[in-house]
Parts: C-alpha cells; sequence; structure tokens
C-alpha cells in the first residue's frame, strides 16, 4: 500500500470533524438570520422617512438649528419614532448586506458598494442618534435662540461633519454599486436588484421635487428588493439542504 492510499484511509481527525459538524449546524441558523435582516433592515428606513414626510406635510424643514428645533417641537414623539426606527435600520443593514455578500461573493463591484453602503449606515446612526438632543432642547423649551446656534455650530465642526459625506456616498453610490453587483451576479432576481437600484435616484429626485413621497417611494422599493434577496437566501438554504 502506497503512502498516498494509507493517507486517505486515516481517520479524520476528532477535530475537524467536530469544526465541520458546528459549521453545518450554524450555517442554517446564520442564513436565518441574515434573511430575517434583510427583510426587516430597510423597513427602518421607510418609517424613518415616512415619519419625516408626515411631519412636514404642511412645511417645515430642518435645515438650520431653529428650523429643527421648531419642527422637533411640533411632534417629539413621532420625530422619535422615526429616529429609534432609521437606528434599528442601520444595525440590521449591516448583516443583511453581509450576508447578500455572500450569495454574490465574486462580485467586486457588489463588495465595494457593500462596504460602502455599511459605511455610511454607521455615520448615519450617529447623525440619527444627535437628533434626540435636538427634541430633548425643543421640549424644555429655552433659550432656544441658544440652543439653535449650537446646534448650528455642531453642524459645522470640522471634527463631525466628516460624517455627512462619508453617508451620503454611502447611502446613494453605494447602494446603486451594490445594487448593481448583485444584479450583475445573477444570484438575486432581477427585479429584486432593479427595486434597490431605484433607492438612490428617487432620494436626489425627492430633494428637487420637495416634500418626502419620493424618498418614501423609494423606500418602500427597496424594501421589496431587499425581501427579494432575503426569498433568495431562504431558497439557497433549502436547495443545499436537500443536495445534502
Amino acid at each position: 500500500m502506497t503512502a498516498v492510499e494509507q493517507s486517505a484511509m486515516r481517520p479524520e481527525p476528532v477535530e475537524r470533524r467536530a469544526s465541520t459538524s458546528s459549521a453545518h449546524t450554524t450555517e442554517p441558523v446564520r442564513r436565518l438570520g441574515g434573511a430575517l435582516a434583510l427583510a426587516l433592515a430597510p423597513w427602518g428606513f421607510v418609517i424613518a422617512n415616512a415619519s419625516y414626510g408626515w411631519m412636514i406635510r404642511n412645511g417645515g424643514s430642518d435645515e438650520t438649528g431653529a428650523q429643527a428645533l421648531a419642527l422637533a417641537a411640533t411632534g417629539p414623539d413621532l420625530l422619535r419614532l422615526g429616529i429609534v426606527a432609521g437606528m434599528v435600520g442601520c444595525l440590521l443593514i449591516i448583516p443583511a448586506v453581509m450576508t447578500a455578500l455572500r450569495l454574490a461573493r465574486r462580485s467586486r463591484l457588489a463588495f465595494v458598494g457593500g462596504s460602502l453602503m455599511i459605511a455610511g449606515y454607521v455615520c448615519y446612526f450617529g447623525v440619527l442618534l444627535s437628533n434626540m438632543i435636538i427634541i430633548a432642547m425643543a421640549e424644555l423649551g429655552g433659550p432656544l435662540g441658544d440652543f439653535a446656534a449650537a446646534i448650528d455650530a455642531s453642524q459645522s465642526d470640522v471634527w463631525t461633519t466628516w460624517v455627512f459625506p462619508i453617508f451620503i456616498v454611502g447611502n446613494l453610490l453605494g447602494t446603486l454599486l451594490f445594487a448593481i453587483g448583485l444584479l450583475r451576479s445573477r444570484t438575486v432576481p432581477i427585479w429584486a436588484a432593479i427595486l434597490i437600484m431605484l433607492w438612490p435616484p428617487l432620494h436626489v429626485a425627492g430633494l428637487f421635487v420637495g416634500g418626502e413621497v419620493l424618498e418614501v417611494i423609494g423606500a418602500v422599493l427597496q424594501a421589496i428588493g431587499f425581501a427579494g434577496v432575503a426569498a433568495a437566501v431562504l431558497r439557497r438554504s433549502r436547495h443545499e439542504v436537500s443536495v445534502g
């Protein structure tokens, strides 16, 4: 018997068998968790955009400190709902994107776009959290002039302003590249990738049109697209189980 044959007949080490068994056990749980993140994460942004849209339905803005305080005073609880929903979405988008990237392992475009998305939404988490301070200022009631000046100063502070361009790039360019990468990888339904791809142009168009209608529509379409990706993840998991 040759050395090669002896090596082939040698029993697999216990540690390797245990590691392989553990991987087979945890993989379905990991994919299920990733699919849930894909299905839930974008709805946090739907709620955030819808809440903001409802608050500005009769006018209003948060472009300056004074305007942000006035807007927060009109509906602090609704604003809190939108902020928390958006923050939950920012947390869930990380495992959601990572799960989608496992489907499109060979797509560099999806990897670059997904990485930008994760970085952008990490920054967005911080931006959203800072709005809780604005709500507290508005409910305190004064001195509103000093509060507004403090908000404006924080928005222009070089120590914090860098988070805004990272969020913009991740939210718009990152999402677009991510969706194109998924489309080219052919690992998810075509319609799902296209719906995700619609978010950036609709969001930009909404900035020119005003209001928040286009942003809400884009967020809903993106959420449906992410649900399609989640379904692809679950289908692949069932297929591998049946093959195994």
